[in-house]
């Protein structure tokens, strides 16, 4: 009786687990990604501008494309300015609608304004130009933080981080000595800033201090087999992750347990986003296909990133 009585708790618990891991998912398992723009080059820092727009680099191809409500089109390119747009990652929208572009290329900040207007926001630090900026996040402040590799070795430590003041407009160097910081972003519950060192396949976080110095660096997570590339946040502060070489997505708890690992169409997902007016829709940039798309969360239909 009593070996009865344990087989059946033990089952009980085993149900339960299964019960919780699925309540837990973000993303349904039969929820599949669907493609809404191809013929890409190199797609990258896909940024929602808080009402219909996605706006997704093309590496290799000298211009921005944005795709709204089943339209793509050619927002800015080279061709418009040679002397600014010549190879683009990361992308993000500012308070004021203005789009702020990584121009790796050139090694600069750009700011694109909402009337299309082109102007260099940060030009390089100390009379230097930047190495390749990559990604980029604000805080609540306004005040910008951007990736800056050199290197892809895990045993070249020249990649940095730099802060530039929304006020002043100064840039700050704020770390260096990384193995090709790649995705950035600030978790909108512990405030601390994410940033993956691709060359190391690990994550890691800092604590912002009132001065916007980083301290207190911590290791995350390590995801081997790949890179992590872009990340996003919801607004329970589980990271999303971009695993490029992996073919897939990866969600991980405030805690850094994971919650769900999801395969995506090709086998080099770059970066990703909450966009759509619910913001129940993530979007997702993969250069095996050369295409942007997306898939429905089981997240609250409400604003996910406190952040940007």
């Amino acid at each position: 009786m009593k070996n009865i009585l344990y087989l059946i708790t033990l089952i009980m618990v085993f149900i339960s687990r299964f019960t919780v891991n699925l309540n837990a998912q973000i993303i349904d398992i039969n929820e599949k990604w669907v493609k809404v723009a191809d013929a890409l080059n190199f797609p990258e820092g896909p940024a929602f501008d808080g009402k219909f727009t996605i706006c997704i680099s093309n590496c290799y191809g000298g211009w921005i494309t944005r795709y709204s409500e089943g339209v793509k089109d050619t927002f800015i390119s080279k061709v418009d300015d040679s002397l600014l747009i010549e190879k683009t990652n990361g992308l993000a929208f500012g308070y004021d609608g203005s789009l702020f572009v990584c121009e790796y290329g050139k090694g600069k900040i750009l700011r694109v304004s909402p009337d299309s207007r082109i102007e260099v926001y940060s030009d390089g630090y100390k009379g230097e130009k930047f190495n390749r900026p990559n990604d980029l996040t604000f805080d609540k402040n306004g005040n910008l933080f951007f990736t800056d590799p050199k290197s892809y070795d895990k045993n070249m430590l020249d990649g940095r981080i730099f802060f530039v003041d929304a006020n002043t407009k100064e840039t700050k160097l704020i770390e260096d000595s990384l193995a090709f910081p790649n995705g950035i972003n600030i978790s909108p519950i512990d405030g601390k800033l994410y940033v993956c060192e691709s060359a190391k396949q690990k994550i890691f976080r800092y604590t912002i201090t009132k001065e916007n110095e980083l301290i207190d660096k911590q290791e995350f997570v390590e995801i081997p087999g790949g890179d992590p590339d872009g990340i996003e946040f919801d607004v329970g502060g589980n990271l999303f992750v971009a695993h490029f070489g992996g073919k897939a997505i990866y969600i991980f708890s405030p805690e850094g347990k994971l919650i769900q690992k999801i395969e995506t169409p090709g086998s080099k997902p770059t970066n990703l986003e909450f966009g759509d007016a619910d913001y129940r829709t993530l979007y997702l940039t993969e250069v095996e296909t050369n295409s942007l798309y997306n898939i429905k969360t089981k997240l609250p239909g409400k604003k996910l990133i406190t952040n940007k």
